[in-house]
């Protein structure tokens, strides 16, 4: 099985934003990734945080290339979550109610914790404290 790696609104973004503080080692983190032919997985909540970032920070027109690109790429895996997912977001928002984590934060976390994924490509500090390992250059 390739490797897999989750990919979160913050990565996506500074890749995507050339004056991101993180711009220069995501470009170089997603371009190693890329060479090594991983699968990135993420979720819809992901990716409509990004489109909706994209669009108010940057232009509709990189929003919807965005959108088509994450859409039609055989690399990346887009995950839309159950009732049961989101049960499980629930009770990971109770659990570290101490950590002023997104319900989407706690989704992701939900299913990588379910499908076994340990790596996210991601600039956000949740990720590590939620045991994850961050994948950044």
């Amino acid at each position: 099985m390739p490797r897999r790696v989750f990919v979160d609104t913050s990565a996506w973004v500074a890749v995507a934003d050339s004056k991101d503080s993180h711009h220069e080692a995501a470009t170089k983190a997603y371009a190693h990734l890329l060479k090594s032919h991983v699968t990135f997985v993420t979720t819809i909540l992901v990716i409509a945080e990004t489109q909706a970032w994209l669009r108010r920070r940057m232009s509709a027109e990189i929003a919807l290339l965005f959108l088509k690109n994450a859409n039609e790429s055989p690399r990346i895996k887009i995950v839309y979550p159950d009732a049961r997912l989101e049960a499980e977001a629930k009770r990971i928002l109770r659990q570290y109610a101490d950590q002023d984590f997104s319900l989407a934060d706690a989704i992701s976390f939900a299913f990588m914790r379910q499908d076994g994924l340990t790596e996210a490509f991601a600039y956000d500090r949740h990720f590590a404290a939620a045991g994850f390992t961050l994948v950044v250059e």
